[in-house]
């Protein structure tokens, strides 16, 4: 015997050893897949027009049917059945899990503040965003302005929390130099003792929240501003003509005009507000009620392992996502209607 272990890896074994097996099987459907393929294309060549109809039914459609099912449908239905059962997915109880959403303190709280991020985030985001593109789009250095404000969209939300972290970072040892941003720029105004900004309720939800707005104006900015482009400039130039000052320009013609978008836009980042994860869950982790409905989901299912709450939670997330496409569907084919 006289084996030594280590996981799953043996001392006489290397990690080519474990590697092997799993890089064979992957190889070996890979070419089984091409080969199907390749005998669908074969067999749609030499056959009638109307056979060529189905081939190319299987070769396209039954592929994405069958990784559709297997990767959103079936896990949306066992979800849903997960959510009537206990924590362990063994007993029926009916509507209990929802029941504990509703009535639980903690949890009402992370509805409370999910419902602040999405009336916040979209109304923040867009309004910032639709503004730099007004004001940036006859500016002669106007896409660096742009530039900057895009940005923060091509850094993870993870990358963003830490940076957001080290400008609320608070050092409460006066004697040695404060590195977050916000304490040193309180202590600068006179404010000798600046609070812990992620732990004083509700200023520290608040405080995320400025993260994902950061993130979520440059892509407001960026869409909104390529709505305004498609504008006539026969419209804005007869109605300065007119004497219409900038601001009834930008409510009476601007606005309208691009309304279409600016839904698009409000739903797009209302849809990302309501799965927000990684900015909670890396600056806070929840805590000092700053919790939202995916984070305390992730906490119920994959460390509590109480499978019939998460489920359940997921289930009021997928919930509020569906009016929301709904609407969101609704509005293009009125657009297209009327067009």
């Amino acid at each position: 015997m006289g084996i030594l272990t280590f996981g799953i890896l043996t001392a006489r074994e290397t990690g080519w050893d474990v590697i092997a097996p799993n890089l064979t099987i992957t190889i070996f459907g890979l070419l089984t897949f091409a080969a199907v393929i390749f005998l669908l294309f074969v067999i749609g060549e030499r056959s009638s027009v109307k056979a060529q109809e189905w081939v190319k039914y299987l070769v396209f459609l039954v592929p994405a049917l069958f990784l559709l099912t297997i990767g959103l449908i079936y896990p949306a239905i066992r979800t849903l059945f997960l959510s009537f059962m206990d924590a362990r997915g063994e007993n029926f109880i009916g509507f209990d899990n929802y029941i504990w959403a509703f009535t639980k303190p903690e949890i009402l709280t992370v509805l409370r503040n999910t419902i602040i991020w999405t009336l916040a985030v979209p109304i923040f985001s867009t309004t910032i965003g639709l503004g730099i593109a007004y004001f940036t789009d006859r500016m002669k250095r106007g896409a660096w302005v742009k530039s900057l404000i895009f940005m923060p969209m091509a850094i993870s939300f993870v990358g963003a929390s830490v940076i957001w972290r080290f400008v609320y970072a608070y050092e409460p040892n006066l004697n040695k130099p404060d590195i977050g941003l916000m304490s040193a720029l309180a202590k600068a105004i006179g404010i000798a003792d600046p609070p812990i900004w992620l732990i004083e309720a509700p200023m520290n939800t608040f405080l995320l929240i400025a993260v994902m707005v950061w993130i979520q104006t440059g892509f407001a900015m960026v869409v909104l501003g390529a709505a305004m482009k498609n504008i006539p400039d026969e419209i804005v130039e007869a109605s300065m003509l007119d004497g219409a000052s900038q601001w009834r320009r930008f409510s009476q013609i601007t606005v309208p005009m691009i309304r279409s978008t600016i839904v698009v836009v409000v739903t797009t980042v209302l849809i990302g507000t309501l799965k927000v994860f990684d900015i909670v869950r890396t600056m806070t982790g929840g805590n000092f009620e700053t919790n939202v409905v995916a984070n305390e989901m992730f906490n119920q299912a994959f460390q509590q392992r109480n499978y019939g709450t998460g489920s359940a939670l997921a289930i009021l997330l997928f919930l509020g996502v569906i009016p929301i496409v709904a609407y969101n569907i609704r509005q293009l084919r009125r657009e297209r209607t009327e067009r």
